[in-house]
Parts: C-alpha cells; sequence; structure tokens
C-alpha cells in the first residue's frame, strides 16, 4: 500500500495513506502505555487516556465528545502495555476538525480535581467488571507471574490499591517523561493529497514543545517455571499456560506467529480447536495467543472446562504438543497453514481503521511499513526447521508455566 511519511521539526511523524473511500480513518499513538509506570503508580497511563476526554483549555467533556459525533464520526482510545492510541473514522470533510481534536486532547488537557474523582470511580467499576470476567482477569494474574516483579506483568487497569492515589502530578509528570515527539505518529488514511494531510497536520503539530525520547525500558528477566492453581467462587476451570516469547525484533518472531495460529489462532480449524473442541468436546473455547513487545514477547494458551475435565484437557493439549515436536510439519503441511495465515492477513487489511493503526504502529517500532508482499515473504520464508526450532523451545513442557482457576466445591 501506497504511504507518505512527513517529519515536523519536533520529531512528530505525519503517517499519510490514499485511500479511494468517502470515509476516512485516523489515529494519534504515544509510544507509552503501562509499561512505563513506577511501580506504585499502576493503571496511571490508563487513567489518563480516560480523562484526555474531561476537560481541555477550551472544552467541557461535552464539547469534546459532540466535536466529532455531531458530524457522525466515531471517536475512541485505548491502552496497552506500550501504547496509547486516540482513533476516529469519519466522513472525508472533518479531517481537520479530526486532527485539531486530537492535539486538543493529547496536549491540551487540564486534568480537573473533580473529573479525577469522578474517573477513578468509573475506572474502579471497569476493574471490578474485568474481575467478574475469570476468562480475563486470568490473562492479567498469568502475566503477573511470567512478568514477576516487571511492569509487563502489571494490570494495565492498575488496582483498587494504586488508582485512589493518582494524583495530578503524578499525571503531569508521567506525560513528561513518557510522550516523546519522537515516538509519536499522527497517521490518516483517507482521500486526500499529501500536501493536505502535511499542512493540517503542521498547523496543529509544528508548535508541540520538542521532548526526544532517551532509552529507558528495561527488558524483563526470565521469571522461573510457575504451576499455580487458585480456588474461585466460579462455575468453570480456566486455566492458562505459557511463557516469555520473542522480542518485534527476533528473527522467529514471524515463525512463532505462523505456529500459534497454526495451532490454537483464528478459525475453527485450529488443531487445537479441532482436537480438544471437536473431537472429545471437552472445551467451548481454547486458543493460543502471542503477543510480541518491544523487547520480549508472551506466548500464551488458554481454555474453559468442566473441572471434571480439566486433567484430561491438560493431558489431550500436551500430547498435542508432542505430536508438533516429534513429528515436524512437512512442507505440504507448511505450505497449507501459510496459505491461511496469509489469506487472513489480507481480509484483515479491510478492516480500514486497523490496517492504519497497526501501519503507524510499525513506524514506531521499525521505523518501516512493510507493504503486503513483503508480509507474505516473510511469511514464505519460514521453514519446516524454523517451525521445528520453535516448537521445541515454546511447546516443551518443562519451559510452561500454568495458573488455573479452580472452582470452590
Amino acid at each position: 500500500m501506497e504511504y507518505n511519511v512527513h517529519t515536523l521539526s519536533n520529531g512528530i511523524r505525519l503517517l499519510h495513506v490514499p485511500s479511494a473511500s468517502a470515509i476516512s480513518h485516523a489515529c494519534i499513538i504515544v509510544n507509552s502505555g503501562s509499561r512505563d509506570e513506577k511501580e506504585d503508580q499502576a493503571g496511571l497511563a490508563h487513567f489518563i487516556e480516560h480523562l484526555i476526554f474531561k476537560r481541555t483549555e477550551k472544552r467541557n467533556t461535552n464539547q469534546i465528545l459532540n466535536r466529532l459525533e455531531s458530524v457522525g464520526a466515531d471517536l475512541n482510545a485505548y491502552t496497552t502495555k506500550e501504547y496509547t492510541c486516540i482513533h476516529a473514522s469519519f466522513l472525508n470533510p472533518y479531517l481537520d476538525r479530526t486532527l485539531e481534536l486530537f492535539n486538543d486532547i493529547v496536549f491540551h488537557s487540564i486534568f480537573p480535581e473533580d473529573e479525577m474523582d469522578k474517573e477513578k470511580s468509573v475506572v474502579l467499576d471497569e476493574i471490578a467488571s474485568y474481575l467478574d470476567q475469570p476468562e480475563e482477569a486470568i490473562y492479567d494474574d498469568f502475566e503477573d507471574l511470567v512478568f514477576e516483579g516487571h511492569s509487563l506483568g502489571r494490570n494495565i487497569l492498575g488496582t483498587t490499591e494504586s488508582v485512589p492515589g493518582i494524583t495530578k502530578k503524578d499525571i503531569r509528570q508521567f506525560i513528561k517523561d513518557n510522550y516523546h515527539t519522537d515516538r509519536i505518529v499522527i497517521a490518516v488514511l483517507g482521500n486526500y493529497a499529501l500536501n493536505k494531510v502535511v499542512k493540517i497536520g503542521t498547523k496543529h503539530y509544528s508548535d508541540i514543545p520538542a521532548n526526544l525520547y532517551t532509552p529507558s525500558r528495561i527488558a524483563p528477566e526470565k521469571a522461573p517455571v510457575v504451576i499455580k492453581i487458585l480456588n474461585k467462587p466460579i462455575q468453570q476451570a480456566h486455566a492458562v499456560l505459557g511463557m516469555q516469547a520473542y522480542s518485534l525484533h527476533h528473527p522467529y518472531k514471524t515463525g512463532l506467529l505462523l505456529l500459534n495460529n497454526l495451532l490454537g489462532g483464528t478459525g475453527m480449524s485450529s488443531i487445537l480447536n479441532l482436537q480438544i473442541r471437536e473431537k472429545y468436546g471437552i472445551a467451548y473455547t481454547i486458543e493460543s495467543g502471542y503477543s510480541p513487545l518491544s523487547d520480549t514477547g508472551i506466548f500464551t494458551l488458554y481454555f474453559g472446562t468442566d473441572k471434571e475435565k480439566i486433567d484430561k484437557a491438560w493431558s489431550l493439549i500436551f500430547k498435542e504438543f508432542k505430536k508438533i515436536k516429534d513429528h515436524p510439519l512437512t512442507e505440504v503441511q507448511l505450505q497449507k497453514a501459510k496459505n491461511k495465515f496469509i489469506g487472513q492477513i489480507a481480509l484483515g487489511e479491510e478492516n480500514r481503521i486497523g490496517l492504519i493503526i497497526s501501519m503507524a504502529k510499525s513506524l514506531i517500532d521499525y521505523d518501516r511499513i512493510d507493504d503486503l508482499q513483503t508480509v507474505f515473504s516473510k511469511i514464505q520464508q519460514v521453514s519446516t526447521a524454523d517451525i521445528a526450532n520453535i516448537a521445541n523451545e515454546m511447546l516443551d513442557e518443562s519451559n510452561l508455566s500454568t495458573l488455573t482457576f479452580y472452582p470452590l466445591g
């Protein structure tokens, strides 16, 4: 896909992706997330993402929310371990309005005390709601095991102890320390000429003072393998296994993405779904996941089942792991897996807002954006030997930690 990048004097990059559609999509991504918080500030990055919609130097909450919604646009945001993202979808005439609003909420929010108090209550409700969903909460508890003692293991939402203690001073200092202008990308996918995007982007972002990035993140050490069972007042058993995995820059990243997709990724035809759910009817949901990060990653496998069936589920899962390790994929099997993965990626391109966000992240992570043919070529270059090496490491039972939420009674 064609794209253009224009860098402002303060380091902020404008990413322009042409599109013939009447609908445009834009985002501003800051390379800062929950891993950048201090130990006693868990939830701070996410709290800031909530608060920027509350009041700026010139707008109140209603004015912020209606600025785009009044013209039928969609505005939203999210926080991850390494990013904060605000994004919008809108009709083409409203590009200037969108980029101006991004500027206002990200760089001119005032974080009033009354709004902070209200939003703390909202976030605490969000945490409570999350804890009521064991299939979600177990991932956070598991990450805390795998990244023991490291900020990557902490819940993005924070805790009921940390959130109430967040102050305006904490917010201001976090933004100063982490909102680096050369780690910010404003990305636009729409039917515009490059010079229009550059002109509007320059108007709204060239006056932001430069705040350049100094590497400060510390990679996590490898945590010991842990086997942990927690009794919970739940009806069904939930379990996660996994380990730290390859980073965004590791040569095996693409291979693990491919193996993960084959094992328990998207679709009903994954190995584990066919064996555990379809053949034996043991688990309604069984899925694996791999999330590469800037200096590490995490590989997980989740399933939920009746407590009477959990031992059988573990046995079947490790049996499949052993089969993959003992009987490496043939060239034909690997090519089928590649074709499936490539097709899913191609279909994913139809999600325009997801596409522009992904491209903006790629610009931050790699200082480049690979086109689809380059992505597909990297997948095709994965060999059966690569998959065998990855499987022997990632599916080795002795390397894998497990966490189980087991029903009381």
